[in-house]
């Protein structure tokens, strides 16, 4: 049973992930036991324990959703996630390998070369350059620990991070903050790392609004 519970949250996460479920949606506990040949019962612990987590809601009347923040509960989260993201950065200053200062120089060329010739029309595919971005960073900073709790926290506003890359300039900043981060994290500056990387995530309440606006 715990094996298929675990199943089951995988694919629920990798839902999120893929955007397959956005904020508010329905989770779809039949399409789940059709899906992966489980009971019920499977699938009522993976949703208590994604509820435990505080990325599913469940109603008595619509069944379990994906976590739909209010502006207040953004607010808080992305400040939260700024000072994990903030401390993965100054960790991959101090730990920062060959390999992976590599890995972190290729995606931030990446970031910038599709900010050059695609601006903000393909958001998609920046998303998904931007977590690749954060992801070796976090892996940089050598503690699975702050990686599990960076990914669990990332997914609360997963839809709203995807939905940020829309606004004309948005990529192009990012990809030049993305730089910046880098280039301080390579020359091992951790204080400095940090502050960056705090900023990057400092979206103004203005900009909270408008992100809830456009998932609705």
């Amino acid at each position: 049973m715990a094996g298929q519970t675990d199943t089951v949250i995988d694919a629920i996460l990798t839902a999120i992930d893929d955007g397959e479920i956005g904020p508010g949606e329905v989770i779809d506990e039949q399409a789940l036991i059709a899906r992966h040949g489980v009971s019920r019962t499977p699938v009522r612990e993976a949703l208590i324990r994604l509820e435990t987590a505080g990325l599913v809601q469940r109603h008595a009347r619509r069944g379990a959703v994906l976590f739909k923040p209010t502006l207040e509960e953004f607010l808080g989260i992305i400040e939260v996630h700024a000072r994990l993201e903030a401390q993965a950065a100054g960790l991959a200053a101090r730990r920062l390998t060959p390999g992976l200062a590599k890995e972190l120089e290729d995606i931030v060329s990446a970031c910038e070369a599709h900010a050059e010739e695609y601006g903000s029309s393909r958001p998609e595919d920046y998303y998904r350059l931007n977590l690749r971005f954060h992801e070796v960073l976090a892996r940089a900073s050598g503690n699975p620990f702050l990686i599990d709790l960076i990914k669990m926290n990332a997914r609360k506003l997963m839809g709203y991070y995807r939905a940020r890359y829309r606004y004309p300039g948005s990529v192009e900043a990012s990809a030049k903050e993305h730089r910046k981060i880098a280039e301080l994290v390579t020359a091992h500056r951790r204080e400095e790392a940090e502050a960056a990387m705090e900023r990057h995530f400092n979206y103004d309440r203005g900009t909270v609004m408008d992100l809830l606006a456009a998932v609705g």
